[in-house]
């Protein structure tokens, strides 16, 4: 079920799997930040945190400046602190994307897994 449907990010939440996934569409510009993270949290508050896994869907994902590329690696890790069971970083199509986000876990100590397309998410 789609909670959020804004043009540059979805949330949905799949009761039947306990999962709630977010999706990001290009990337995220400054002033679109604070209304991300209140429907973030608005969407995280509606499910249990410890019985769901947290999906974050980079498909789409748009290669960053490298101003926001080096703070990538925080925002992996701010997913992580939000207490779910289990989190799923889902890598994007982009190669350079891609790459950002690699480098980005490479340089924190990450909790989650990393899986290249959203059908690996049922092979798990």
């Amino acid at each position: 079920m789609i909670v959020v449907d804004k043009p540059k990010y979805k949330m949905a939440i799949y009761e039947a799997k306990k999962e709630l996934h977010i999706q990001i569409q290009g990337f995220l510009k400054a002033e679109v930040v604070e209304e991300y993270l209140n429907d973030l949290q608005e969407t995280v508050a509606k499910v249990p945190k410890n019985t769901y896994t947290f999906v974050a869907d980079g498909t789409y994902q748009s290669p960053v400046p490298s101003k926001i590329s080096a703070e990538l690696g925080q925002t992996l890790m701010f997913y992580a602190s939000l207490g779910f069971k289990d989190i799923v970083i889902v890598n994007p199509r982009s190669k350079i994307a891609y790459v950002q986000v690699r480098n980005a876990l490479e340089g924190v100590n990450f909790p989650g897994t990393v899986v290249d397309n959203v059908s690996q998410l049922a092979m798990r």
